[in-house]
């Protein structure tokens, strides 16, 4: 279940998946939850993951014109995870949405929406899927816990391609 962080409010946070939601919605950004078909293991395959959440993820991708989808797992012991970690810590946008949905572990999405003059977190765990338009100003932390699988799913084939702003409002909000 995921947990919004309103930063500039006080540190405010908030854990009903349906006031979340809504928050998330009227911003623009898809929150939702999805339940697996079959129970997963954690050495389960790709394959095996796409299949568990095929009725939920074909119908999505089927409708918002999605073309490839595949399963990320980073965790402690993958080589080079701080370098990667680095790379989704600068403040970005991307010519498509980032679609995610958190099979196990959790990550934390910041927000930094320019026109509402806002920043605000969403800490995404398993369960939780995320839609952010493409366009929006965001960063990504897989740390304290350094361990996300999630499905990620793409329009063209490149995949994750970021745009990075270079304001730095990101360090301002970094442990």
């Amino acid at each position: 279940m995921g947990v919004l962080r309103l930063l500039d409010q006080g540190k405010k946070e908030i854990s009903s998946p349906a006031e979340i939601k809504k928050f998330m919605n009227e911003r623009g950004i898809i929150f939702e939850q999805w339940e697996t078909s079959q129970p997963l293991k954690d050495s389960d395959s790709q394959e095996t993951i796409l299949k568990a959440y095929e009725h939920e993820l074909a119908p999505y991708m089927k409708k918002h014109g999605y073309v490839n989808a595949d399963v990320i797992n980073v965790h402690k012991d993958t080589p080079n995870i701080e370098a990667i970690r680095a790379k989704f810590l600068s403040e970005h946008t991307h010519a498509e949405d980032e679609v995610r949905f958190f099979v196990d572990g959790e990550g934390e999405f910041f927000f930094h929406l320019k026109d509402r003059n806002e920043v605000f977190s969403l800490l995404c765990q398993k369960g939780d899927f995320i839609s952010v338009p493409k366009g929006y100003t965001h960063w990504f932390d897989l740390a304290p816990r350094y361990h996300v699988k999630a499905i990620r799913v793409f329009m063209t084939p490149e995949g994750w391609v970021a745009n990075y702003t270079h304001s730095g409002v990101e360090k301002r909000y970094q442990a």
